[in-house]
């Protein structure tokens, strides 16, 4: 027993030891991105943690703080194909994935691919699109792929979809239906910057052409190569466990001594588990690492849960938030 302890004691110090090694890109790239973005750390990191866990991200913010601009600036940072697809009332299913069109002159059909075949996409204001439309995403979303008549098109790596909701004027919207938001590794909700930052903003942007010169830190291999290194982080059984414990008290709160079963409509799924385990392997990664920590799934469990937690009526008379019954099961549930 001891024997089998050593090695891994000795397997995790070297991987510790490459992980700190291979992981310097990281402030290079964050570095790269704050010359353009200001305070907005938290959407950067988890805009990297979705890149290296391979997820997508579903963004809620109101406009004007530089959701488009982040993303955008990332895919230059890291030499990727980027496109934004304004969601709107009148879209349609080919406007996104693309479709066949007819040449008579040859009697054949031609394949035109749409603008998803890119590695990072800004879904704007998702809901502003009817389901037919939303519904285009989800095999792209789970499958990466796309099926254009009768052959299936691979998606480019790495993919990443951020899709984003304006959480002020509902009025003509579309609510994305549960089955596609489960989809989304992280839902992200961000506020209005500081004072200071603001004045940050300002000094950056005060003239009527702003120069944003963003330098190529690193490639979508850079991304590749950390993906492989992120799976060998190591993650303890007694945090497995904890991550299933936190999933599990969002279905059955009273067996862990919480009385939130008539706040609860329906409870995170078992992609929820998987999608925790990965963003905390990344966060882990992201904080030179090689091992996971209890503080990381909390640093990082929120936002996999909080679109996940689906809340009843009951909840909703009393203000109570899915954010706020996330909160009680980790301040609830024992840390190992």
């Amino acid at each position: 027993m001891n024997t089998e302890n050593e090695t891994t004691h000795k397997d995790l110090s070297a991987l510790q030891d490459l992980i700190k090694n291979e992981s310097g890109w990281v402030q290079l790239l964050r570095g790269e991105i704050e010359k353009v973005i200001v305070g907005q750390k938290y959407l950067v990191d988890r805009l990297i943690v979705a890149l290296l866990a391979n997820g997508h991200i579903l963004l809620e913010g109101v406009p004007g703080l530089a959701k488009t601009m982040s993303i955008r600036t990332l895919s230059q940072a890291i030499q990727a194909d980027f496109q934004r697809i304004q969601f709107t009332p009148d879209l349609l299913p080919a406007d996104i994935v693309g479709t066949l069109i007819y040449n008579p002159k040859v009697g054949e059909f031609s394949t035109k691919k749409g603008p998803v075949f890119s590695n990072l996409i800004l879904a704007d204001e998702i809901n502003r699109a009817p389901a037919k439309v939303q519904s285009a995403l989800l095999e792209c979303m789970q499958e990466r792929q796309v099926t254009l008549g009768d052959t299936t098109y691979s998606l480019p790596e790495p993919f990443l979809i951020l899709a984003t909701e304006n959480p002020i004027d509902q009025e003509g919207t579309y609510p994305l239906p549960e089955a596609q938001v489960d989809r989304f590794m992280l839902k992200l909700r961000i506020d209005y910057p500081t004072k200071e930052e603001e004045l940050a903003i300002l000094n950056a942007n005060q003239t009527t052409a702003p120069k944003h010169e963003i330098n190529a830190v690193i490639t979508p291999d850079t991304i590749f190569q950390a993906r492989r290194l992120v799976d060998q982080v190591y993650v303890d059984e007694k945090i497995k466990e904890y991550i299933v414990d936190v999933i599990h008290a969002t279905r059955n709160p009273q067996v862990h001594g919480l009385n939130l079963a008539s706040y609860i409509q329906f409870g995170a799924s078992p992609r929820a588990t998987i999608g925790l385990t990965l963003a905390t392997k990344a966060w882990a990664f992201l904080e030179g690492r090689a091992f996971v920590t209890p503080q990381d799934v909390k640093n990082i469990g929120m936002d996999v849960l909080r679109h996940r937690v689906i809340v009843s009526y009951e909840a909703e008379a009393e203000e109570v938030t899915s954010e706020d019954v996330v909160n009680r099961i980790f301040d609830s549930v024992p840390v190992p």
